[in-house]
């Protein structure tokens, strides 16, 4: 498992990146996901794997994204503290974290707790209601894009999955362009779950969205390993 790595591949925010272990995801709920295989119950063996990963960071960038199989708040809190004193260490300007929407009112805690400017990233998938809800089980129930985009600044969606369509696809980045000033746009992979890739919506979408790659709001991952961490073997 690769979980250090550095994405200088973006027209902004150049960052390092770490991959850590926590707790299992408080959601756990998307029919999509196999990522929490990641997670574990053990306290001590968590902080072991995560106090070695973090050991990496060198600050060269001033910015760095932590990611999990799950949630910021899912990290234990000795982690965190590491996390909080490497920030102030190697002078960290800019954190970036993932938060579920049913964090959404302790996303203050974070911002409080490590004393940055923290740039708060949630895996939103689809503004589309039906698709997000109905196929992929996201667990958001915002009252409008306007109150979501004053909580995150930034959301992950996803291209590419079996029973999506063009018109959505066209919608949710028409819709993330608007609001947000910073959009990850994931093309799905096969994985250990029932949910499929739609080939067919994946090559439409590299064909007719490639100008985005020159496109500062967006950054596209075509495959899981794109951001240099997880499993890039599988």
């Amino acid at each position: 498992m690769q979980r250090y790595s550095k994405i200088t591949n973006v027209h902004k925010y150049k960052r390092e990146i770490v991959l850590l272990k926590s707790r299992p995801c408080a959601y756990g709920k998307c029919t999509f996901c196999d990522y929490i295989l990641d997670n574990s119950t053990n306290i001590d063996e968590i902080n072991a794997i995560n106090m070695d990963v973090l050991n990496n960071i060198t600050g060269e960038f001033g910015i760095l994204e932590v990611i999990n199989s799950g949630n910021i708040f899912e990290i234990p809190q000795a982690t965190k503290d590491e996390i909080k004193r490497i920030v102030k260490a190697k002078n960290i300007q800019l954190l970036f974290v993932e938060a579920h929407w049913m964090y959404k009112d302790h996303l203050h805690k974070i911002k409080n707790l490590f004393n940055v400017d923290v740039f708060i990233k949630t895996g939103l998938e689809s503004f589309d209601y039906n698709f997000r809800e109905n196929i992929l089980n996201k667990g958001f129930y915002h009252e409008s894009v306007e109150q979501l985009s004053k909580m995150y600044d930034s959301v992950c969606l996803l291209i590419g999955v079996q029973g999506q369509t063009r018109e959505v696809i066209k919608s949710d980045i028409e819709t993330a362009k608007k609001y947000f000033k910073h959009t990850t746009l994931n093309l799905y992979v096969n994985n250990t779950t029932p949910i499929k890739a739609d080939k067919n919506l994946r090559d439409w979408f590299i064909k007719e969205y490639e100008y985005l790659k020159n496109d500062p709001q967006f950054e596209i991952l075509y495959n899981i390993e794109d951001f240099g961490v997880g499993d890039i073997n599988c």
